[in-house]
């Protein structure tokens, strides 16, 4: 991006966590490689790709924040998918995100990608990193009152890993589990925690921390560990299951959302420990109270020896804003800065 550009994008949140959508790249930018998979390889092994530029130009200070989130919109692998998507944050590219997908749908209805009925529900088909997923968007008068982000094969990967930091004195238990992305997950209650906003500083230094200590243990085929979920046990009833989480992704970036590739990982560890069956139903809220529900749409054949379903989660998205950025690689902070 030799030259200055505008940059137009679509502002929106879903349960608190934003997603700023760019539905237009600059000419040339993208990788020519034919799936989303592969394009997001290449940025990554591509020095000061001009994509990652600018990801860095929309999501760090002055136009963004350490905890922005956002996706280029790109084509699809192939005509069974309506678009491909690139999901960003401050850190880089991630291969899953299930409240971006949700944030994806709404905005397909709103701006006419796809034709929403005048009642019942539509397929919004997306191809990302970790392989076709879907947002089911429920219209009621024309309108998208919610999505139901249905992923891609989830499941438990390993349970009661041993793990020790320095923060804390007493060794720790960590499930493993996958949902589009690999997550660590604990009883916040393991850290002494509660899932509170006001204990936001601990939950950082503490998953960067377990990250660290799990090292390659977390590692899973071509992924590493993307976050750290502590949770809360809320309520516990038939078939449902309260929790309130915090998930803290990448390099100490907090969802304000339940996160949705994250609840999906949560409902496979309760699966695998037997607390809910394939008809149950987990109510996740997030650390500001915003809440996600997710259900299982069906039970497949897994890799390893816990259960693996399809799952779904449902959630709602709104618009913010729709802005024009200025990228001009002349200015001084081109293309951003971080003050953590």
């Amino acid at each position: 991006m030799s030259q200055p550009i505008w940059i137009e994008t679509h502002d929106w949140h879903t349960a608190g966590e934003p997603f700023r959508i760019v539905p237009t790249l600059p000419d040339d930018a993208l990788p020519s490689s034919s799936t989303v998979a592969q394009r997001r390889f290449d940025i990554l092994a591509t020095p000061n790709h001009p994509l990652d530029q600018l990801r860095r130009s929309l999501c760090h200070e002055p136009r963004g924040h350490a905890d922005m989130y956002g996706g280029f919109i790109t084509p699809p692998n192939d005509d069974g998918a309506l678009f491909g998507v690139l999901f960003w944050h401050k850190d880089g590219f991630s291969t899953a995100c299930g409240h971006g997908t949700i944030a994806l749908g709404y905005w397909a209805l709103h701006t006419g990608k796809l034709k929403a009925p005048e009642n019942g529900q539509v397929d919004v088909v997306v191809d990302c990193p970790s392989g076709r997923v879907v947002a089911r968007m429920g219209v009621e008068k024309g309108k998208a009152v919610h999505a139901d982000f249905i992923n891609v094969t989830s499941y438990q990967l390993s349970k009661g890993l041993p793990t020790t930091i320095p923060s804390f004195g007493t060794e720790l238990s960590v499930d493993l589990t996958f949902g589009g992305a690999v997550y660590a997950t604990l009883d916040a209650a393991q850290v002494g925690l509660e899932v509170k906003p006001c204990n936001v500083a601990r939950f950082i230094q503490y998953a960067r921390e377990i990250k660290v200590a799990l090292g390659e243990r977390a590692h899973y085929g071509k992924y590493d560990c993307y976050g750290v979920i502590f949770f809360d046990d809320i309520a516990s009833e038939q078939g449902i299951v309260t929790q309130r989480n915090v998930t803290v992704f990448a390099d100490g970036q907090i969802d304000r959302s339940p996160c949705g590739s994250g609840s999906c990982a949560r409902l496979a560890v309760l699966l695998a420990q037997k607390r809910l069956d394939t008809q149950g139903k987990l109510v996740n809220q997030s650390i500001i109270g915003s809440s996600f529900e997710a259900t299982v749409q069906e039970l497949v054949q897994g890799p390893g020896e816990f259960p693996a379903v399809i799952p779904i989660v449902r959630g709602r998205a709104s618009l913010v804003g729709e802005m024009k950025f200025y990228i001009d690689d002349a200015d001084e902070l081109h293309p951003g800065f971080l003050l953590r």
